[in-house]
């Protein structure tokens, strides 16, 4: 199925000069290219077979120097990257980028004994890679989730191999990008060479994740289980922050967007009276899967994709894979899309649920490192709390929650963050922050009244600390 979507005037004017360059040199100068002869849509069927070979003998074709990218979260093409790593170290090659999203397995690649030969260069850090890049053996680029695409699209990272995972050919040739969609199909359109790990367990999707066979260059037998994150046991304070986030801030009909983790999976189980959800969202998990069984998610009310789920890329169990698999309700599209903030605004009742890890006294967020230890990357929080902010209806609802201490008992409202800390949600995006202690709104409100509102829903062992903190930053008392 086709989805409708909406290109940059950039990818249009860059697509129309690689035709006209191709056109125009004359038709008895044309020669065969190894990649596509003259289209980059991988939709579009092309005269030419991949060649089958072995994991090993494809990932051959790298060489040092190589920039390649690699399918992530449940899509980790994890037999593709042992042959490479096997083949990186029994081949002495040096310096290969491997640029990603976060990928599950062990990323092997981003282990010590690999230094030197590969460099990992993570647009959103797992935490297969996060010792890596805290030890300075791997890259972190902080990067708005909808805006990787473009790093391909505009030649900033020029990938010469991409290695994916699909679903087999159907009768007309098509695989599936399957459960990740996200900068994937941005990298097939411009990577110079395409090999594909084909899973018979990776799920066919609907949208914009299909590629015709023509357009790789290798294909792999790749039959193993896709990883997945299987949901772990909640605490009360979790499950509190999610029946305090649904009762009072998610509406009927709102359209939710939500991460991955305990606390949004608290959300989505405190939804079970709510009706007529939709879903439009960069990702999700299993806990969607319950609503839809329980009736709450319609999504009649969407502007984009009415009636249907609206993804990038999901994480989960089986159960969700095999909910997704050749479902016409689930859309699977480019995340230039999913998480454009214009698109997210036209959304009714945009009700945007992140996770952070610290918030000051002022409203700065810091969500993508402790101090200066990376621990994930920017993501789509910033994308979706705006797009709530801006909604069109002016119902949207930016939520950032977290519980209000620390494991060891420190405060996550504090009175200045710490030191490296990096602050993805500035001071002007925040609108709400959720403890398990309560919600505190401040849009529209100024340092004296949002010191206030923070201390009410920090945990009362630190609030006349924080009170004091606040009046030594402020030189005034923390007031509504």
């Amino acid at each position: 199925m086709f989805s409708f979507k909406m290109f940059s005037t950039s990818s249009l004017l860059a697509a129309t000069c690689r035709v006209v360059t191709r056109r125009g040199a004359g038709r008895k100068n044309i020669r065969p290219r190894t990649y596509y002869t003259y289209s980059h849509e991988p939709f579009h069927p092309l005269k030419r077979e991949p060649r089958w070979q072995t994991a090993y003998e494809a990932v051959s074709v790298i060489k040092s120097d190589d920039v390649v990218f690699v399918h992530g979260a449940a899509a980790t093409p994890i037999l593709l990257l042992k042959a490479l790593t096997k083949h990186g170290k029994e081949n002495n090659l040096s310096n290969v980028t491997i640029c990603h999203i976060h990928t599950e397995g062990p990323a092997l690649y981003a282990q010590p004994d690999c230094d030197g030969i590969f460099r990992s260069n993570s647009f959103f850090i797992g935490a297969n890679c996060r010792t890596a890049v805290n030890e300075g053996r791997a890259d972190f680029v902080p990067i708005f989730l909808s805006e990787i695409p473009l790093l391909f699209h505009r030649k900033i990272i020029n990938i010469d191999v991409a290695l994916v995972q699909v679903s087999p050919p159907d009768k007309h040739g098509f695989c599936s990008l399957g459960t990740s969609v996200d900068c994937a199909r941005a990298a097939v359109q411009n990577a110079r060479y395409i090999i594909g790990q084909v899973n018979p367990c990776m799920p066919r999707t609907f949208g914009d994740g299909v590629i015709h066979k023509s357009h790789f260059d290798s294909m792999v037998d790749g039959l193993a289980n896709l990883p997945e994150h299987k949901p772990k046991d909640r605490s009360d304070v979790e499950n509190q922050i999610g029946k305090l986030i649904a009762e009072e801030l998610v509406e009927d009909g709102a359209t939710l967007q939500m991460g991955i983790g305990n606390i949004p999976d608290a959300v989505l189980a405190s939804l079970t009276n709510h009706r007529d959800l939709g879903i439009h969202s960069e990702m999700f998990s299993d806990g969607v899967v319950d609503l839809v069984e329980a009736g709450c998610i319609t999504n009649t009310f969407k502007m984009f994709h009415p009636g249907k789920i609206t993804g990038s890329f999901i994480v989960g169990t089986r159960r969700l894979f095999d909910f997704v698999d050749n479902n016409p309700f689930v859309v699977m599209c480019d995340v230039s899309f999913v998480n454009s903030i214009p698109v997210i605004a036209k959304n009714p009742k945009v009700t945007a649920i992140n996770s952070c890890i610290e918030v000051d006294l002022t409203g700065q967020v810091v969500s993508d490192s402790i101090g200066t230890k990376m621990y994930s990357g920017v993501g789509g929080q910033v994308d979706f709390i705006r797009g709530a902010a801006v909604g069109r209806d002016g119902c949207g609802k930016p939520i950032l929650a977290m519980p209000s201490t620390t494991s060891r008992g420190e405060s996550k409202i504090v009175p200045f963050l710490k030191k490296g800390g990096g602050v993805v949600t500035t001071r002007a995006h925040v609108h709400y922050i959720v403890t398990e202690f309560g919600i505190a709104d401040l849009f529209g409100k100024n340092l004296r009244q949002r010191a206030y509102e923070l201390i009410q829903i920090a945990h009362p062992n630190h609030r006349e600390t924080l009170e004091k903190e606040a009046f030594d930053r402020l030189q005034c008392m923390p007031s509504p």
